[in-house]
């Protein structure tokens, strides 16, 4: 599997909060909607620099801390953002991602910089930064998380497979 995109860069600690602010988790229950108004605490343009499905975070240590509401990575994905790279992430964050269907890969995210673009090989574990022409070296991911990404989460790869296959 391969995924491209431009980054998006953050810092660390971005919480759930930052990535969709509290007073809207009630108010706003469309995740098209709600998605017009991510990071918009830290920063206001954040929605505006999304290219769906082209755009990528790298962010520091502890991406997704705070709650465990899976508005968060909902609204990272249906913003059209493909993948996020971190230094680490909140456990909790890290598993709803994967039963959504979006991609978390843990990175060193220090030489990535905004604008750079990168391709993403799961299969060899491998993220190649095009504007640099660098790699950084991933784990590579088990075939069932590949297979869980491909399929846009676990409700849709069990809808597919009728059962889970670990």
């Amino acid at each position: 599997m391969r995924i491209n995109g431009q980054i998006i860069k953050l810092g660390d600690n971005i919480n759930t909060d930052f990535i969709i602010s509290g007073r809207y988790k009630f108010s706003i229950t469309d995740m098209k909607e709600l998605s017009k108004h991510i990071m918009e605490d830290i920063d206001p343009t954040f929605a505006a620099k999304i290219k769906p499905g082209n755009s990528i975070i790298a962010a520091g240590n502890n991406f997704g801390m705070g709650s465990s509401r899976e508005q968060a990575p909902l609204v990272i994905r249906e913003s059209g953002i493909v993948a996020v790279l971190a230094k680490s992430f909140a456990r909790i964050f890290y598993r709803n991602a994967f039963n959504i269907g979006l991609l978390l890969v843990e990175t060193d995210t220090d030489k990535i910089n905004e604008l750079d673009r990168i391709e993403i090989d799961l299969d060899r574990g491998i993220i190649r930064n095009l504007s640099k022409n660098t790699d950084l070296t991933i784990k590579p991911f088990p075939k069932f998380m590949q297979e869980l990404l491909d399929a846009g989460g676990i409700i849709n790869y069990y809808k597919k497979y009728g059962e889970l296959k670990l």
